[in-house]
């Protein structure tokens, strides 16, 4: 499971809240730069491979352009297929039901397009609290799951390149941690919590249950069973 340090860490920067675990002291190298524009078909086909079968077919896709995402498919299921980029250089295909598109879309929306205008990284923190604060952004009201079963997943590690990680389920959590799920706060050699599953900003309106899947054998990293 030593994939999990760089996802969380790639969750709680996304999100900039109190309650997340801090970020770097340094900024990271890619921070101040905007993600790499993908052709758009193969973006769209990104997307989607983070969704099972069953949903991708009818889930709505945005793809990123210069001034943020745009939608280039409307949904017919109420799920929503984009390539979330916690972090400028990461790449984080996502496949969100109907709950995180009322809730966790609407975030990831505006940070590109702040990041398309320049703001800073500390900026974009301070306007993603702010807005929780207001209410503009929210809390998911109900459980629910954001899949990333593509097997193109890529956080950032610690060198500010990026690596990748084992497809995984991500299950909304509002304010748990990893206490709630009976988690002892024992750390693994590789300093994520010992158990099958383990709570990312945890704590936070955006905490996540985090839940590997299959099997990953790429450089430095563990079989995720």
């Amino acid at each position: 499971m030593k994939y999990l340090i760089p996802l969380l860490i790639c969750i709680a920067t996304a999100a900039g809240i109190a309650g997340s675990p801090p970020p770097p002291a340094e900024p990271h190298p890619a921070e101040n730069q905007v993600p790499k524009l993908m052709e758009r078909q193969n973006e769209m086909a990104l997307a989607l491979s983070s969704c099972p079968a069953s949903v991708a077919g009818k889930a709505a896709v945005y793809v990123l352009e210069k001034s943020g995402y745009v939608k280039v498919r409307e949904s017919e299921n109420g799920f929503t297929a984009i390539v979330q980029h916690a972090l400028p250089n990461s790449q984080d295909p996502q496949c969100m039901d109907a709950e995180g598109t009322r809730t966790f879309l609407p975030r990831y929306l505006k940070v590109a397009e702040l990041r398309a205008q320049g703001k800073s990284p500390e900026e974009i923190r301070r306007f993603v609290a702010d807005a929780f604060a207001k209410g503009t952004f929210q809390a998911p009201r109900r459980p629910g799951i954001d899949y990333m079963l593509s097997k193109d997943n890529l956080t950032p590690n610690a060198k500010g390149g990026v690596v990748p990680f084992p497809p995984h389920l991500m299950f909304y959590a509002p304010y748990l941690t990893n206490a709630d799920l009976g988690l002892d706060g024992t750390l693994g050699s590789d300093g994520n919590p010992v158990g099958p599953a383990f709570v990312a900003g945890e704590g936070s309106p955006h905490a996540l249950i985090i839940v590997p899947v299959g099997t990953h054998q790429g450089a430095g990293h563990s079989s995720a069973e």
